[in-house]
């Protein structure tokens, strides 16, 4: 099986230059395995983008450019994606002791009618549609944070209106949200 000379270019940027960006990408990222990944994205770019390389002498700049505004760009993504540790997040809740009652249509979409729209708008898509928190957000010109926060107030008021409430909660008295819901 003969290689093309593009593919051999390929092989010889990646035995010269492995290492070293690598090195780079560990810097920059902390992590092994963000390090490698990083690097094979450097490559698969590298390979792509082949015929901008200009002077072969000048590879090492270029990958090293390459790593960099991609490792910048997963920053960026990564800065608008909340993350938690699974350390931080403790035990899992114990299952509920019986299932959830079945809940009539018709009463679920009286409920959801009471939501004002940006609050409707977020549970339909989220649950009826299975968009997920950056397409809600988008979608509605939102931070993933508002959206976030409108579906678990959104939750709640159905919650109340949909389940039965508990009597140790009736005890306690109602309680009302100042804030629009």
């Amino acid at each position: 099986m003969r290689t093309s000379g593009r593919q051999r270019t390929v092989e010889q940027l990646v035995e010269e230059h492995y290492a070293a960006l690598y090195r780079y990408a560990y810097r920059l990222t902390g992590l092994c395995a963000d390090a490698e990944d990083l690097t094979q994205d450097t490559f698969l770019k590298a390979q792509a983008h082949l015929g901008q390389l200009r002077d072969p002498g000048r590879a090492k700049p270029w990958l090293f450019s390459i790593l960099r505004n991609a490792y910048l760009h997963r920053a960026r993504s990564d800065k608008q994606e909340r993350r938690v540790s699974l350390d931080e997040v403790g035990d899992l809740p114990e299952p509920l002791p019986e299932a959830l009652p079945a809940v009539d249509p018709e009463r679920l979409q009286e409920a959801l009618n009471e939501l004002p729209e940006v609050f409707r708008t977020p549970i339909i898509l989220y649950y009826f549609e299975d968009f997920s928190y950056r397409d809600i957000a988008d979608q509605m010109d939102l931070p993933i944070g508002t959206v976030m926060s409108r579906l678990a107030r959104a939750k709640v008021h159905l919650r109340g209106r949909l389940l039965p409430v508990a009597p140790e909660v009736l005890a306690d008295g109602p309680r009302r949200a100042t804030d629009g819901l």
